[in-house]
């Protein structure tokens, strides 16, 4: 029987945030046999600690819904007691994401699921920086939250419902 992954969910602040288990079985999803027996690290974190990762590692100086970390190859980081290997860590900015899901007329819940899942398969290489990626990218997410009953993030009317 193969692990299961492993999910790590630090939070600070008062929004709202979907649970562990919630988490997991969503990154699980995108992450399919490549989440067997591996860690992930969620950390939910506030706009301004979001505008300082974007700008750092992206030169973006705003806040964003999800960064994806990839742990680098040979490192050995794991959390204590868990014999599981590092996938990366996920930052995730709930007010972002709240905003977002408004704006958009989804459900909180939804979003979420959707930003995990986008963020998971980051970590795994997917890509959006080209059409044919962002495409192969939309069409597995799509895939993944229809799974759990989430409707396709991308329609048109925008607003996923």
């Amino acid at each position: 029987m193969r692990a299961p992954l492993h999910v790590e969910v630090s939070r600070r602040g008062r929004e709202w945030v979907p649970g562990t288990r919630e988490i997991g079985a969503w990154a699980g999803a995108a992450l399919g046999r490549r989440a067997s027996g591996r860690e992930l690290a969620v950390r939910v974190v506030g706009a301004r600690e979001s505008r300082r990762l974007n700008a750092r590692y992206r030169g973006h100086d705003k806040p964003t819904n999800v960064l994806s970390f990839p742990v680098v190859a040979g490192a050995q980081r794991s959390l204590p007691g868990v014999a599981a290997r590092p996938l990366g860590d996920l930052v995730i900015c709930s007010s972002v994401v709240r905003r977002e899901a408004r704006g958009q007329g989804k459900s909180i819940r939804a979003h979420w699921a959707h930003l995990i899942v986008h963020g998971a398969l980051h970590l795994i290489g997917y890509d959006h920086e080209e059409p044919r990626e962002a495409r192969r990218m939309e069409r597995r997410e799509v895939a993944i939250l229809r799974q759990f009953g989430i409707a396709n993030p991308y329609r048109e009317d925008g607003n996923g419902h």
